[in-house]
């Protein structure tokens, strides 16, 4: 009978690379083509109402976007949404994380009911928050401030950015929850009862074990989190478009304003190549903290 040998050589006599070379073919392929694309588009002059005006542009696209206030205005939109999203993900998660963990009445449902608005598709989830939830005039939000005697609020108007963190944050508070619940039950409990018999309170077991504990995944929930952050449209597109002015324009609706409303593919190519320049720094920074939490 054939057995792998230490070159490489499998059962029938083929080397493991021939079997693979298919599947990494096909993945590279998918990876580099569009990339390639984009590349060679960000260098050309070409917008779609002018078909006659075509050629190489060098750096023009490039230099026509970072001399553009709106790309400088859609990267701190872009990092505003992530910042305050993560922050209300991860510190809403972890608190929900501890509070699940406790024994209590229909605790399975509960579970069920706080994880499920996770897999509600983002322009369902923005419609409903935008036809509602936040309408001023039939909004439960309204209702609940009339309700009190105050006037209702025109979110998307007078708070747009804040509408849209709110409805991502609900989207995404539901995977973090999941995460770091999953984290807790790994938890010894032997080591909590022993802190409580050393007279430690909630307070005490929260930021000396659970927290310690809960840090890797933590940081899983950060690097996943930030990386579908960066890329965030569906819900800009439903609720605000944007607007009012470039107040939810982040960097990936400003491609999508520059490709299909503008219809400058050169632009916008040269758009989507600085995102994937910020997406892969982030990437990095992303990737090393979770390294050292890892050896930690």
């Amino acid at each position: 009978m054939n057995k792998t040998r230490a070159s490489g050589r499998t059962v029938g006599g083929l080397r493991t690379l021939s079997l693979q070379a298919p599947a990494v073919t096909l993945l590279l392929l998918w990876m580099l083509v569009p990339l390639g694309m984009t590349l060679w588009f960000s260098f050309q002059r070409y917008n779609l109402l002018m078909p006659g005006m075509k050629g190489f542009a060098g750096f023009e696209n490039y230099q026509y976007l970072l001399t553009d206030p709106a790309l400088w205005s859609a990267m701190g939109t872009t990092l505003l949404l992530v910042g305050w999203v993560l922050a209300i993900t991860v510190v809403g998660g972890t608190l929900l994380a501890v509070l699940f963990q406790q024994d209590f009445f229909g605790r399975g449902i509960a579970r069920v009911l706080a994880i499920s608005p996770f897999f509600v598709m983002p322009t369902v989830s923005a419609l409903v928050w935008k036809n509602m939830m936040m309408h001023p005039a039939n909004g439960v939000l309204a209702w609940l401030a009339e309700s009190f005697g105050l006037p209702a609020l025109d979110w998307f108007s007078s708070l747009p950015l804040t509408s849209i963190i709110i409805i991502v944050s609900w989207q995404w508070l539901p995977f973090a929850l999941l995460i770091l619940l999953t984290a807790m039950q790994s938890l010894d409990d032997d080591q909590v009862e022993a802190a409580r018999m050393d007279g430690a309170g909630p307070v005490a077991i929260f930021f000396f074990i659970t927290l310690p504990h809960l840090k890797r995944a933590i940081s899983v929930v950060i690097m996943i989190e930030m990386i579908f952050l960066l890329t965030v449209f569906a819900e800009i597109f439903v609720t605000t478009s944007g607007g009012p002015g470039l107040a939810t324009t982040n960097l990936a609706y400003l491609i999508y304003i520059r490709a299909l409303l503008d219809f400058d593919v050169g632009t916008a190519s040269a758009g989507g190549v600085i995102a994937i320049i910020l997406a892969n720094i982030v990437a990095i920074f992303l990737v090393r903290m979770v390294a050292k939490n890892l050896e930690a």
